[in-house]
């Protein structure tokens, strides 16, 4: 008879699911084995849910594994695996996948923040969510990060934060950054302008207060084994400091201090972590503080291990018990076969609390049950097969003495009420065939078990601090159970966290434990947990480490202050000291162990050591050049209990590198020596040695420096550059020889000028700018220059001394942009007008008003004039429809915010004219045309000579407004800044408000998300690093391009 099985889930997927948006597949995965082969049966966010391609795998029985194929987004949700046979079902717990879209920050105009000199400034970032990790920047229009101090500093939260502001804070182009390494992409937001207002005299003084956080108590809830992060960041002038502390004790020693102090981080949380912590902010005006009471929580965890399957027979009581810790306290529900499972006081199923009670099982009660365990923080889910049968069992003994059994006896011996065989303290005699024989009415049948099982039990052991612990843990199983034995080990409860790096410290090799490097934190007790599928077994060992510590003082300098000088293993009962000399000692010693430090020895008799020479050299040199032709040389003085002996000095030496030159040196007291006449940045060699009136100290190690530095000689050469798009470029030259930078490179500066735009050659701008590169660099991106352009730009190199000579200048144009106003495609009775968004909204932008004026074409007067307000921000072109044929009109249109709209921008088209072939009608048409002409010959006439003889005035504005100039509109193009970076495609087309055609805009933005794809990411300065794709051209640096018209 083949024996029946209940399903079990062999494997699953765990844990949440995050599809990327370049993922072309997801797989969700769900395996199980059982008699009769299971079925699987998938629910989503509670329903049922039919896999789009269930696979089948050569395993002998159906797979619930199944694939998505793109698309993912509408796949989100928590998903269920069941499966079922007649004995039962099983589940899993819940799957939980989530397709994040690609990130972006709103549209959204923000008004010039202005304040006071001295008041403090939060510009807020509110970054978008994405895919883990997310790194945030601040930086300019420019791509230079923005800098941070004590005063300037960017918050957990994003938020830039300024505790006061100064007068070079005002600026229009704060940009917040986010990227997303995980997706290649980068996104910002639109830039921020700040306006300072100066103060009467010096900044007043302020009062410290924190901006973050706010009110005077924080509770902050962490896990454990995550890390801690408490942030006060303040405001106030002077700029105030920030100081930690724990209430009723210490800060732990891996507590790390970031942000200059504001940012408070601790590792990896113990529970021993939780409790009051407080923050004081000062400055010369007085203070303020902020607790935060830190409380530790923890998922559900097994207390021992999850509850296991059990079998018994009619009768009998079963009790499962579901034992779990976590913080809050889990909550725990019950189920069978997946279906809720409730407490009956009526039948003789019960569920109290963490335990599950079968009273008088019955073969109907065998079912799969599941405990669930849940807190706030998370969920454990156990599987557990209750197989209720109609047959006993009875034990007996493994030897046969003429085919007779003999019950198995001995105080060591249980046969449990399910039939199960217990044997205490396992023995090697106790191996050997073990048989059950099962009876009831029908008959009876028998089973047959081999025991083979020997542990080699560790033993307790006193390690010597710093040497290597052995446990030895090995066990003999049955070769049937070879692939379910594994041996774990613990210590005091908790699991050892073993490791496969070079540098762990604990290593397990064939049942033995090795712990490398032992100190005190490794005393303990450790146990040695041997596992089949079927039992365990374990055994127990004390680790005891123990070693001395030996103290001294020393009556000269520090008189009374005793300090650690050597620790000893704890099986050596002396030590032998290394001593300074011209020092009157006394020794004491003390014990230490895990328990902590046990009282010292009363001291010992003085010890006076006799002087000596220096022992050692003094170290940390540094080696400055603040002025070109001398070098500054420093060191770390010996302490005075290092002297070992009167009249310490110290010979300073120095001497050309790579040269033939002799050693200068000089005798000195003091720690620092300036070195005068030196070469320009040129390397030394230079060595210190101590000295007394006993003798020399040890050979002294030579050290290289270099002398002062001056600013470089030399330029950059062979200046090229490679234009992307309308407003970014590429610039690369070669570096200049080395040794012409007579100092540490700093890098290289470029600078550009903007000449003259296209449109208007004639009208000088003499715009300039400049970025900084840092390090050795042959090339840079340029950003946020100005379409239809022609420039001049050149390149230097620097040093921390200054700027070196520019290169020769090289002349580029950057090509056309969106045009600020323009008509297109003019039909008989329509026109398109295309636009850009403005540079500046002074808000958020709700719309446009665009109007627009028929005119005579013969006195330039308005004949007639249309409205329409435009309630779409980001519509960017407009048909306009039902105009006259063959006309002129005038066209002005307005960007528009809440609080009104701004100056119009404007321009001039005709609507097309349609051919006649009548003879007659166009000879009526000429003459008509050449009527008027005549008469506009005359009254031109009349108007000079009357002009002549009285002199005249005229409409100087008004010609204006009808045909404004181009220049005094500004370019409108968005800034660089201005882009969002999720926009991977052509603007949106706009469309009308009475449901006319949707047309295309052909004007395509460049996105921050096309410089990042590959991996590439922004560098310390601002810059980006790396090769740049997409679509781009060359553009000679040698002669300007030649203006082109703009279409109208």
């Amino acid at each position: 008879k083949v024996l029946e099985q209940p399903p079990t889930i062999i494997s699953h997927t765990s844990g949440p699911i995050t599809a990327l948006p370049f993922d072309r597949t997801v797989e969700i995965k769900c395996e199980a084995k059982g008699n009769p082969p299971p079925e699987y049966r998938w629910t989503k966010d509670g329903e049922n849910f039919i896999p789009p391609d269930a696979t089948t795998k050569n395993t002998g029985h159906s797979n619930g594994t199944f694939v998505l194929h793109e698309h993912f987004s509408q796949f989100q949700g928590k998903y269920r695996c069941y499966v079922s046979n007649k004995l039962g079902t099983a589940m899993t717990e819940e799957i939980e996948l989530t397709a994040p879209r690609i990130p972006k920050f709103p549209k959204e105009g923000t008004p010039p923040i202005v304040v006071t000199e001295g008041e403090p400034i939060i510009l807020h970032c509110n970054p978008p969510e994405g895919p883990a990790p997310r790194q945030l920047y601040w930086m300019s229009i420019g791509l230079q990060q923005v800098e941070m101090d004590e005063r300037v500093s960017m918050g957990i939260d994003g938020n830039l934060y300024f505790s006061n502001a100064l007068q070079n804070d005002s600026r229009q182009d704060y940009c917040c950054f986010a990227s997303f390494p995980k997706i290649r992409t980068i996104v910002h937001k639109t830039a921020m302008k700040t306006v300072l207002l100066k103060a009467a005299g010096a900044p007043p003084v302020r009062i410290p207060s924190l901006l973050l956080p706010s009110g005077v108590q924080t509770e902050k809830v962490v896990l454990k084994g995550e890390a801690l992060h408490l942030e006060c960041i303040p405001q106030g002038y002077p700029t105030p400091k920030v100081r930690w502390m724990k209430m009723g004790e210490k800060l732990p020693p891996r507590t790390k201090f970031d942000n200059f102090g504001k940012l408070l981080t601790l590792p990896v949380v113990e529970e021993r972590d939780g409790g009051k912590y407080m923050c004081t902010v000062k400055n010369s005006a007085g203070e303020a503080v902020h607790y935060f009471d830190v409380i530790v929580e923890e998922p559900p965890k097994w207390l021992t291990e999850p509850p296991r399957s059990q079998l018994t027979v009619i009768g009998s009581d079963v009790h499962v018990k579901c034992s779990v810790s976590g913080k809050p306290l889990p909550d725990i529900t019950w189920r069978r076969n997946g279906e809720l499972f409730r407490d009956d006081p009526q039948s003789n199923r019960r569920v109290l609390d963490d335990t599950l009670v079968l009273h008088n099982a019955r073969p109907e009660d065998s079912a799969v049950y599941q405990c669930d365990a849940f807190n706030s923080h998370g969920s454990l889910l156990a599987n557990i097969n209750i197989m209720v049968m109609s047959e006993g069992c009875e034990t007996f003994s493994p030897r046969f003495k003429d085919e007779t059994q003999e019950a198995i006896k001995g105080v060591r011996f249980f046969t449990l009420q399910n039939g199960p065989l217990r044997i205490i303290g396992a023995e090697k005699s106790d191996s050997g065939k073990y048989v059950c024989v099962a009876f009831n009415t029908e008959g009876k049948s028998a089973i047959t078990a081999v025991l083979d099982i020997k542990v080699d039990r560790p033993k307790d052991a006193q390690i010597i601090s710093g040497t290597t612990a052995q446990l030895v843990c090995q066990a003999e199983y049955d070769e049937s159970l070879q692939g379910s034995f594994e041996v774990e080990w613990r210590k005091d409860g908790e699991d050892i966290p073993l490791s496969f790096e070079e540098n762990s410290r604990y290593v397990v090799d064939d049942g033995m434990l090795q712990i490398m490097n032992v100190n005190l934190s490794d005393q303990g007790m450790y146990t040695c947990i041997a596992r089949t599928s079927l039992d365990e077994e374990n055994a127990t060992a004390i680790i005891t480490i123990l070693e001395f510590i030996v103290e001294f003082e020393e009556s000269q300098w520090q008189p009374g202050r005793w300090k650690e000088l050597q620790k000893v293993p704890g099986n050596q009962a002396t030590a032998e000291l290394e001593l300074h000399g011209h020092l009157n000692y006394e020794f004491r010693v003390y014990a230490v162990n895990a328990l902590g430090p046990g009282p010292p020895s009363d001291p010992t008799e003085r010890y006076k050591t006799p002087p000596a020479a220096p022992d050692r050299n003094p170290e940390n040199i540094k080696i400055q050049g603040h002025l070109p032709h001398q070098m500054d040389i420093s060191w770390e003085p010996l302490m005075p209990i290092e002297h070992n002996g009167p009249g310490l000095e110290y010979k300073m030496s120095y001497r050309r590198l790579g040269v033939e030159d002799v050693w200068k040196e000089h005798l000195l007291k003091r720690h620092s020596f300036v070195a005068r006449n030196t070469s320009t940045f040129v390397p030394y060699e230079i060595k210190i040695q101590s000295r007394n009136s006993h003798g020399w100290g040890p050979e002294p190690k030579v050290i290289t420096g270099y002398s002062g530095e001056d600013v470089p000689t030399a330029a950059p050469r062979d200046i090229a550059v490679e234009v992307f798009n309308t407003t970014v470029l590429r610039v690369s030259w070669t570096p200049v020889p080395p040794a012409t930078v007579r100092g540490h490179l700093g890098g290289y500066n470029v600078h550009w000028l903007r000449k003259w735009s296209l449109l208007n050659p004639k009208k000088i701008l003499d715009e300039r700018g400049s970025m900084s590169f840092s390090g050795k660099r042959t090339r840079a991106i340029m950003p946020a220059l100005e379409p239809f352009s022609e420039y001049r730009l050149t390149v230097n190199v620097f040093n921390k001394k200054g700027n070196g000579p520019s290169s020769e200048p090289v002349t580029f144009s950057t090509p056309e942009g969106v045009p600020i106003l323009t008509t297109s495609n003019a039909q008989k009775d329509s026109i398109l007008l295309v636009w850009g968004p403005p540079l500046e909204a002074n808000g958020i932008l709700t719309g446009y008003l665009l109007q627009y004026h028929l005119i005579n074409e013969t006195t330039l007067e308005v004949v007639d004039s249309q409205e329409i307000k435009i309630t779409e921000a980001d519509t960017t072109q407009w048909q306009l429809r039902g105009l006259k044929e063959g006309s002129l009109y005038r066209f002005l249109l307005s960007a528009c915010t809440r609080a009104g709209c701004g100056p119009p921008l404007a321009q001039e088209s005709s609507t097309a004219a349609q051919a006649r072939d009548d003879f007659s009608t166009q000879g009526w048409i000429i003459g008509t045309m050449c009527a008027v002409a005549l008469l506009t010959l005359i009254a031109l006439m009349v108007c000079f000579v009357i002009q002549r003889n009285k002199g005249g005035k005229y409409a100087v504005k008004e010609k204006e407004n009808l045909h404004p100039d181009v220049e005094s509109q500004g370019m409108n193009d968005d800034t660089f800044c201005e882009h969002s970076d999720s926009e991977e495609k052509p603007l949106k087309g706009s469309r009308s408000l009475k449901g006319d055609d949707v047309v295309v805009d052909s004007v395509s933005r460049d996105s921050l998300v096309e410089y990042a794809d590959g991996g590439r990411e922004f560098s310390e300065d601002g810059s980006f690093i790396g090769e740049y794709s997409g679509h781009k051209h060359s553009v000679s640096v040698s002669e300007p391009r030649a203006p082109s018209p703009v279409t109208a």
